[in-house]
C-alpha cells in the first residue's frame, strides 16, 4: 500500500508509516530494512524522498544506516547513565536489573613502560597489572575491558579471588576508594577483535570510554579502556548554563 493519498510533505508520511511499522513489530529491533529500492517500491515514492526520511529517523535515533551494508532498525539501549555519575561496571548492570558476569581473557604483570610511570606517578621500577576482562549482562557480553592497575595496590591472588569490581577490590586491599575519574570518549563504528568478542550485529557500534580513576588522595590507581556495545548502553550528561 503506497501513502500518496495523504497531501502532507511525502518524507513526513515515510517518517510516519515507518515509524507506526517499526512500533507494530513489522521491523523489529536490529533488523535490517529493505533495500531503498524495495522499500521505494514498497511506498511508492522515490528514492530521493526515502533517503530524507531514513536521514531524519536516524537522526532520531529510530535507524542506523552502514554505508555499503544497509539501514537496521536501532535497539534501544538497556543500561542508561548519566556520564558525569561515577560507578563500577558491576553496579552499571545491577542498575539495568541483569546478572553482572567476567569473563577473564587475561593477565600479566610487568614493570611500567615511560609513559605509564608519568600516568601514575610511579617508581621507574614499580610494575603494573594488566587485566583483559569481558563484563556480561545475563550473560551476554556487553563490555570489553582492559585495565591497568599499580601492582602494589592489587593482591597477589586477584586472579583466584570472586570480587569482580575492581573498585571493591581496591577498597579492599588497599583502602584507595575510587572517587572520581577524568574520562575521554570516542565513538568507533567497528574494532576487528573487539566487535567479535562482544558478539556485536553489523548494525552496531561501541563507545570506547578511556578512563583515569583518582582515589579520596588524589592518587590515580586505576586506568581502564572500556568497549561498550552502543546497542546496549546509553550515556547522557546534564549541562547547565554558567
Amino acid at each position: 500500500m503506497t501513502i500518496k493519498t495523504d497531501h502532507r510533505l511525502l518524507y513526513l508520511q515515510v517518517i510516519d508509516r515507518l515509524k507506526k511499522d517499526i512500533e507494530a513489530g513489522v521491523y523489529q529491533e536490529g533488523e535490517r530494512l529493505p533495500s531503498e529500492f524495495e522499500l521505494s517500491k514498497l511506498l511508492g515514492i522515490s528514492r530521493a524522498t526515502l533517503r530524507e526520511a531514513l536521514r531524519i529517523l536516524e537522526d532520531e535515533n529510530i535507524v542506523v544506516r552502514r554505508h555499503g551494508v544497509g539501514t537496521f532498525v536501532r535497539t534501544r539501549p538497556v543500561f542508561s547513565s548519566g556520564i558525569e555519575e561515577l560507578f563500577s561496571l558491576t553496579e552499571m548492570i545491577e542498575r539495568g536489573e541483569q546478572k553482572p558476569g567476567t569473563i577473564f581473557l587475561s593477565s600479566d604483570t610487568r614493570e611500567a613502560m615511560d609513559e605509564e610511570v608519568q600516568r601514575f606517578n610511579l617508581e621507574a621500577t614499580d610494575e603494573l597489572v594488566i587485566v583483559e576482562r569481558v563484563r556480561t549482562a545475563d550473560g551476554q557480553p556487553v563490555i570489553y575491558c582492559l585495565d591497568q592497575v599499580p601492582a602494589k595496590l592489587m593482591p597477589s591472588n586477584y586472579k583466584s579471588m570472586e570480587e569482580e569490581s575492581l573498585f571493591n577490590l581496591l577498597e579492599k586491599e588497599s583502602n584507595s576508594r575510587v572517587l572520581y575519574a577524568v574520562t575521554h570518549i570516542e565513538p568507533l563504528g567497528y574494532h576487528e577483535k573487539v566487535s567479535d568478542v562482544l558478539e556485536c550485529p553489523p548494525e552496531s557500534s561501541l563507545l570506547v570510554l578511556k578512563q583515569m580513576h583518582y582515589d579520596q588522595n588524589d592518587v590515580p590507581v586505576l586506568y581502564s579502556v572500556n568497549y561498550f556495545r552502543a546497542d546496549k548502553f546509553d550515556f547522557h550528561v546534564v549541562r547547565r548554563r554558567v
